[in-house]
């Protein structure tokens, strides 16, 4: 029996970097900033992930999705170990990933995490439309097709979108 393991860190991530966002299929979780270490212990994998927020759904997903993958390749041992500090914040979101939102229709975050604390109708940011890139937008609601995103809708354009909002 072996008791090491046949690939290297590098190549987990690599495969780790093949798993869409279940909410946003064109990001990774890596373009996320999800997964946040990979480290091997013989023939075990350890995963560790941060929720983008503490009641994120899409987590067990993540986790489902992370197991099978590693399972595809011939891993059998995986542990996921979710950590919550520090917190996750789209500031770990790399300029790929918001310009694959941007393409997709999800305006990426603005001020990484300088957003907290907007009130609704007074919001000092300028979050330009995905579908016009006009700055000429609302706030409709601190809340739009997830927890993790905005409803702001064109004035230009007249088109709803979300914002992926800094949590």
């Amino acid at each position: 029996m072996n008791d090491t393991l046949q690939y290297t860190k590098e190549q987990i991530w690599e495969f780790l970097s093949e798993i869409p966002d279940p909410e946003i299929p064109v990001i990774s979780i890596i373009e996320l900033g999800v997964l946040r270490k990979v480290e091997i212990e013989n023939t075990k994998i350890i995963v560790t992930i941060t929720p983008t927020y503490s009641g994120c759904p899409a987590m067990k997903v993540f986790e489902d999705d992370i197991i099978s993958t590693l399972n595809q390749k011939g891993i059998e041992a995986v542990e996921i170990k979710m950590v919550y500090s520090p917190a996750w914040t789209t500031n770990w979101m790399n300029e790929a990933a918001r310009e694959k939102l941007r393409k997709y229709g999800i305006a990426p975050p603005v001020k990484g995490t300088e957003d907290k604390g907007v009130l609704f109708g007074s919001d000092l940011k300028i979050v330009n439309c995905p579908q016009c890139n006009s700055e000429d937008t609302i706030l409709k609601s601190q809340f739009g097709s997830t927890a993790c995103k905005a409803l702001y809708q064109c004035q230009n354009c007249l088109e709803p979108f979300d914002y992926f909002k800094c949590i």
